[in-house]
């Protein structure tokens, strides 16, 4: 068991290192790190480089995730377990590693995005009704304030309470769900001072002349 959620995080890292928002800036001739809140993710690559690469670079972020889930159910395992093995487990490490790669890509110095779009992908992948969970919310919860990072944190808190509900007593599934939202928080941290003193970005809506 401890070997193969090894390989799936390894797998899961290797598929989380494709940063989408980093390598469209490079395309467009810039380094997205040196720009706005420095951060490779689909909010500052939506900010600094227009509507266009932030949806790009949303659906790389999340369809990386899906891939790598779905490598993993369908071909390197394809359903076969190994006695007592939990295959929702299987798939949730090698979610970590995704979003872990995103996180903390080795060739970017470890300075990846925020994983909130990978952290969607692997709600999806691995339970519609938890994705569909966290994304609904995102959307109510940002269309109403206007802050990105409140619906960001709101996102990775539905995913452990999604598997409370779908999952209950799988208190394995829900520990590494909890991971996931830790790690939101942290790499929001700033994004939670500002916050906090009033002083976070909005997305105002552009007025029509």
């Amino acid at each position: 068991m401890i070997r193969d959620i090894f390989l799936c995080l390894l797998i899961g890292y290797f598929f989380g290192c494709f940063q989408t928002g980093y390598i469209y800036g490079r395309c467009h001739g810039i380094d997205i790190r040196n720009y706005g809140s420095g951060n490779a993710g689909t909010t500052n690559t939506l900010r600094v480089l227009g509507k266009k690469a932030g949806y790009i670079t949303y659906l790389g972020d999340a369809l990386k995730a899906i891939f790598a889930i779905l490598l993993v159910k369908y071909v390197i395992f394809g359903h076969i377990l190994t006695p007592n093995m939990d295959f929702n487990l299987l798939l949730a490490y090698t979610g970590l590693g995704v979003a872990l790669g995103h996180n903390y890509p080795f060739y970017l110095k470890f300075k990846g995005g925020k994983g909130i779009a990978t952290t969607s992908g692997v709600m999806l992948a691995l339970d519609i009704r938890i994705g569909l969970l966290g994304i609904i919310g995102f959307f109510l919860i940002f269309f109403t304030t206007r802050y990105v990072s409140v619906g960001s944190l709101y996102m990775s808190l539905a995913f452990p309470i999604g598997v409370l509900i779908f999952y209950p007593g799988q208190w394995h599934l829900f520990g590494i769900s909890v991971v996931f939202w830790l790690m939101a928080w942290m790499r929001h941290r700033e994004n939670i001072k500002r916050l906090l003193k009033g002083t976070e970005n909005r997305f105002e809506r552009k007025k029509k002349n």
